[in-house]
């Protein structure tokens, strides 16, 4: 959608920062929507992030950028009179996320404010505002299509007008699906995991480091080599972390704790409202040998229950898996990228390298032998076998094999249709101010009435 690529730039935090450090021209006011302005500096920003991000800018960058914005600020005029909100914690949430990235990207938090030369929180001021518009003018356009569907008829006619040059190549997909024993973890297990952690912060409360402790002993990969430190707002943890970590006063430290992860201590750093800074350990519970041997057992006779056919795939499923995601999809594993139940090659190898090795040999139908299994999401191990579902070869799209993504299309296409619709009838009505230098443009919408 034409419209999305204003957000599509906004999305380079990495270079909006150090483009404000970029010496602009006198700036002014270059259109006005509603009491919403645009000012010259917001355009030339736009182009000196395409420029950092090594994007081609085109020759009427300049227009398209501009109509980009007069159309995110109608959306949000229309977002405020509806009193739409954005609650803070889905903003500081989405933030989070943003910076994350850069993070991880740049090689930590240390690196990225010597990037940009401000702290996290100064690099978090500048960005508030602009994510919270970004989302209040997503769920406008929410609010506006919401209620938009397609019938298989309009699917057909909308595949049946594409010009033959247009269908789209598909690449090639798979589909799996799974029966995961996790061994149990024991009480005793559990013990052993609370009982280090508890001397791990009788150290640390005897004056050994914190820092050293987690660097060491975390097994929280996204923080451990941080020196365990946290940067978060309310609403990001999960309830038990977040009632520990306000309970505290700065410098403290906590008791042990247990989340769904495993065994936590935190110590409060800083907290500024709902902010806060804090540094942990986690320590997660490890199955005993003695219940790994159970867990092999149990799938071993599933497996030969599944080659004697003595059970169907279905029926295994119920009876042997304890995987809470797949159980009671058939073992279905969904694709956390897309939300889809096929994967391409690239998303497999970015979340899950060994199921294609396992099952690059097999035919449909075909399921492997049980083999030792690592969840990096949910940081647990099991054993599994997993069975291919289907599998497409690259091909034209059509409509009997990509008729949901061909309907995704449709309905994007409507969804188009109908918010530019609402644009052209807000427009008419909506207080417009262009400035004489932009009155040439080839916009998309008649924001000048002539």
């Amino acid at each position: 959608m034409k419209y999305k690529s204003i957000f599509s730039l906004l999305l380079f935090l990495t270079t909006f920062v150090s483009a404000q450090e970029k010496p602009m021209p006198i700036d002014k006011i270059v259109a006005q929507i509603g009491d919403k302005i645009i000012l010259l500096s917001d355009i030339q920003s736009q182009k000196l992030q395409m420029i950092q991000a090594k994007i081609e800018v085109p020759v009427n960058a300049d227009c398209t950028i501009l109509e980009d914005l007069m159309y995110q600020n109608l959306m949000l005029n229309q977002a405020i009179l509806d009193s739409v909100v954005i609650q803070d914690a889905q903003v500081e949430g989405e933030m989070e996320n943003r910076l994350r990235v850069i993070e991880n990207q740049i090689g930590g938090t240390v690196k990225m404010e010597a990037f940009y030369g401000k702290t996290k929180s100064q690099i978090k001021d500048e960005f508030r505002e602009i994510i919270r518009d970004r989302l209040l003018t997503q769920e406008m356009e929410r609010t506006i299509t919401e209620d938009i569907s397609v019938t298989p008829k309009e699917v057909q006619a909308f595949f049946d007008n594409l010009p033959k040059d247009s269908i789209p190549l598909i690449n090639a997909s798979l589909g799996f699906q799974q029966i995961v024993i996790y061994p149990e973890i024991t009480k005793q297990d559990k013990s052993i995991a609370y009982n280090r952690l508890e001397e791990i912060r009788k150290g640390i409360l005897a004056g050994k480091s914190f820092d050293t402790q987690a660097r060491i002993n975390s097994e929280d990969p996204g923080s451990a080599k941080e020196g365990g430190k946290l940067e978060a707002t309310r609403g990001m943890m999960v309830p038990q972390f977040e009632a520990t970590v306000f309970s505290l006063k700065v410098g403290e430290v906590s008791p042990v704790f247990e989340t769904d992860y495993g065994y936590h201590i935190v110590k409060l750093l800083d907290r500024k409202g709902d902010d806060y800074k804090c540094q942990h350990i986690l320590l997660i519970p490890k199955f005993s040998n003695s219940e790994l041997e159970n867990a092999s057992y149990r799938m071993d006779t599933c497996y030969a229950k599944l080659v004697s056919k003595e059970l169907t795939w279905e029926q295994a499923v119920i009876q042997y898996s304890n995987d809470d995601a797949t159980k009671q999809n058939k073992g279905i594993i969904t694709n956390p990228i897309t939300g889809e139940q096929t994967w391409s090659t690239e998303d497999l190898n970015e979340i899950d390298q060994q199921i294609y090795l396992l099952t690059d040999a097999l035919e449909l139908g075909q399921f492997t032998s049980p083999s030792l299994y690592g969840n990096y999401i949910e940081r647990k191990q099991g054993i599994r076998i997993v069975r291919l579902m289907n599998r497409t070869e690259p091909h034209l799209a059509n409509m009997k094999d990509d008729y949901t993504l061909i309907k995704r299309a449709a309905e994007n296409k409507k969804k188009e249709e109908t918010l530019t619709n609402w644009a052209k009838g807000k427009i008419v009505n909506a207080y417009v101010n262009i400035d004489p230098a932009y009155v040439n443009c080839d916009f998309r919408n008649q924001w000048i009435i002539k």
